[in-house]
């Protein structure tokens, strides 16, 4: 699974830094060094998310929307207004605050001596771009030829769910639509993003009266792949890959990611608390 940092790299084409570079001012190798300094936070913010599924229904439903995917293809959409408004509500969703975002921003500026202001208009773009590439490795748009954790543990899934696998396509098959596969269209159905059959409740419950949703649940919770014997510890794949899925790939600044860690413990409180 491409890590974070990788994949902010591969986004817009690989000019991702050509772009940050020429948005706010930076030579390209500062620009590099800002996606470095915030891919740590993002990481954290991402794996504290898994530890409770009802955190993380929200950010999966956003992810699976498919509106952050134009972010990571044109990073200069995310600098228009609905970008950055788009951006902000995942940095709501993973930060908890703006006293972590400012936080961040300080530790960010003391590893690179870039500005906190930078930091902190930079980050909705970030957020969106990353969450484009997040769905766009979870549904194997990417082109790569690694072996996606997640695609194995859908597989799994929709195969207990009782659902057969998609008809393979041939050469002439035209290019299938990314949704147009058994995981991206059970996971919209999941998060309500495909057309109700019936009305819905007007307060949004990614939980409510959805049969894949009560199946994630009992997934995130432990109930995917537990063992019959009582004493085995419950196994759980899915938070695994997505843990997997959201590490930053950095390994030069260890201390920098425990600093990061801190930040989200001192005002959120411990992982699965908030």
């Amino acid at each position: 699974m491409l890590p974070l940092f990788e994949m902010m790299l591969k986004a817009h084409g690989g000019t991702v830094t050509e772009a940050l570079a020429k948005q706010f001012g930076l030579a390209q190798d500062q620009a590099e060094q800002a996606i470095e300094a915030l891919m740590p936070a993002f990481s954290s913010g991402l794996k504290r998310t898994t530890a409770n599924p009802y955190d993380l229904g929200p950010l999966m439903a956003a992810m699976f929307s498919g509106a952050y995917g134009k972010y990571f293809d044109n990073v200069g959409k995310a600098f228009t207004d609905q970008g950055k408004t788009d951006g902000t509500i995942v940095l709501e969703r993973l930060f908890g605050s703006k006293e972590v975002s400012r936080a961040i921003a300080a530790q960010a500026e003391q590893l690179t001596g870039i500005g906190q202001d930078i930091f902190k208009r930079m980050m909705p773009a970030m957020a969106g771009t990353m969450m484009g590439g997040l769905f766009k490795q979870a549904t194997g748009q990417l082109g790569d030829t690694e072996i996606y954790p997640m695609a194995a543990i859908s597989q799994h899934w929709m195969k207990l769910m009782g659902f057969g696998t998609a008809a393979s396509k041939t050469a002439n098959d035209a290019i299938p639509s990314p949704f147009d596969n058994p995981y991206a269209r059970a996971m919209r159905a999941m998060w309500g993003l495909e057309k109700p059959e019936k009305p819905q409740p007007s307060a949004f419950d990614p939980f409510a009266d959805n049969l894949f949703a009560k199946s994630f649940q009992e997934m995130m919770s432990g109930g995917f792949g537990k063992t019959s014997e009582p004493s085995a510890a419950p196994a759980n794949p899915l938070v695994d890959a997505l843990n997997s899925m959201f590490d930053s790939g950095l390994e030069a600044h260890k201390s920098y990611q425990k600093g990061m860690e801190a930040i989200f413990d001192r005002y959120l409180g411990p992982a699965g608390k908030r």
